[in-house]
């Protein structure tokens, strides 16, 4: 399978789309008495947008990012990443794929302690078999100083702060020029004073370098950096938004959980 070339039969919305939903439903448990993690969800998430993903805990965003991320199977419909049909390959194949389209940013970091910032984000590159050529090295280089990491390029996790850590990996996702980079709670380890910072890094990627970010998660201040607001609520798709600020948000998520309840 050629993971490069895009899905002539997606419909015209989708070919301006990083990740494609088409009636993606996933259901978990027993099959007499199912939870109902995502119902019918269709949406497209699109190329150099940050968006953010939200919705009270169970709703099934983090369900939503697995599958979008071809970490996790649809019971049902269609799931596609830069083209390719996800819910139509094996394991083999969606690792390849995750390799060459997808970057991760998680809240726990998940740096390796033993390794300098700089080899953690060249590890991807290590661990796909690819070599960092001259282009791709000064890409690095210039994401290592936007970040502020020049100089502590050789210095380890434990000797960095977490805001550090959390730029180590944000410059790990986008050495690769991802395709799409998923950001799981990213600021959800980082105290008040960092968070804007990283968030500020991530609008950034989206805004300077075209870099599409999906992220999930709970923060009403962390999503207004956002350009696009998903809501999800009982594994539905409630709400779709433009850039709102926190307090608009807040509403937005008081005024589904008062509808689930």
């Amino acid at each position: 399978m050629n993971l490069h070339t895009a899905n002539p039969n997606l419909d015209a919305s989708a070919t301006h789309a990083v990740v494609t939903f088409r009636d993606v439903t996933k259901h978990y448990g027993d099959p007499a008495a199912p939870v109902r993690a995502l119902e019918g969800i269709t949406v497209d998430i699109h190329r150099g947008e940050f968006t953010a993903i939200m919705g009270p805990s169970g709703s099934g965003k983090s369900t939503f990012m697995n599958i979008a991320a071809g970490l996790d199977d649809p019971a049902s419909g269609e799931c596609h990443i830069a083209g390719q049909p996800v819910h139509r390959m094996d394991d083999h194949q969606r690792t390849l794929l995750r390799r060459s389209a997808v970057g991760f940013v998680f809240q726990s970091f998940n740096l390796v302690p033993t390794l300098s910032a700089a080899e953690n984000v060249v590890l991807p590159f290590q661990l796909a078999g690819r070599t960092v050529d001259a282009e791709t090295r000064r890409w690095i280089d210039h994401l290592m100083s936007t970040l502020g990491l020049a100089e502590r390029a050789a210095h380890r996790p434990a000797q960095l702060s977490g805001g550090q850590q959390q730029r180590v990996a944000i410059a790990r996702a986008l050495a690769s020029r991802p395709q799409i980079v998923f950001a799981d709670e990213p600021t959800g380890n980082l105290d008040t004073r960092t968070s804007p910072e990283v968030l500020s890094l991530l609008r950034t990627a989206a805004s300077e370098y075209g870099q599409t970010i999906a992220m999930v998660s709970h923060d009403p201040v962390a999503a207004s950096y956002a350009d696009r607001i998903l809501i999800i609520s009982d594994g539905r798709l409630v709400g779709d938004h433009g850039r709102l600020s926190p307090s608009q948000i807040s509403e937005l998520l008081i005024g589904t959980e008062v509808g689930a309840a």
